[in-house]
């Protein structure tokens, strides 16, 4: 492979077996507006406001100074296509707890092991390298696919938050949901 063509190979960040987590750029400005456009996406994650070009844009510009968020995209390691996002936020080193979120964007990719994969990655970081005690997530209760690959990666359920999402004509509940590094380590690591 030439210097030129390595220069041009996406950056492999966190690595897996079928997908890998690589930083964002101004040059994933398109993709990442496009997928907030998906409608089943919107729909699973209650995305309810619209953006910009620009927002998304201005968005990934500040994420890159954003010392209490690491936002990563997800590729698929035999080509290289982006299928997804995945974010640790709120990153409170005080109390060394934050919390993940992830996004698929097309259904062709879910369900086929790939987000589950990501998930491992970004808690490993998260628990191994970023020290964190305790990793928390949101997901809102018609989402029944996501709630049971949580708790098979190991996350526990918390609590309810009744009726917390207003989409589409109806009130939702989100299940609060979140693990703890020794339950991460006895999972993964023991």
């Amino acid at each position: 492979m030439s210097a030129q063509e390595q220069a041009q190979k996406p950056v492999r960040f966190l690595e897996g077996e079928r997908v890998y987590l690589r930083p964002i750029g101004l040059d994933d400005t398109d993709w990442y507006f496009r997928s907030l456009y998906s409608r089943e996406g919107r729909r699973l994650t209650g995305t309810q406001k619209h953006y910009s070009r620009e927002q998304i844009q201005q968005y990934i510009e500040s994420k890159a100074q954003d010392s209490s968020s690491v936002l990563l995209l997800i590729a698929q390691r035999d080509n290289d296509q982006v299928i997804g996002d995945i974010q640790i936020g709120g990153i409170d080193t005080f109390n060394r707890n934050a919390f993940i979120r992830i996004s698929i964007d097309q259904q062709g990719h879910q369900g086929k092991g790939f987000g589950s994969e990501a998930m491992r990655l970004m808690l490993g970081y998260g628990f191994g390298i970023l020290n964190l005690h305790r990793i928390e997530l949101n997901v809102f209760a018609y989402n029944e696919r996501a709630i049971h690959t949580y708790e098979k990666l190991g996350f526990q359920r918390e609590g309810v938050q009744r009726q917390a999402l207003f989409y589409n004509h109806t009130y939702h509940d989100s299940i609060l949901m979140s693990m703890l590094a020794e339950e991460y380590r006895a999972k993964y690591l023991g």
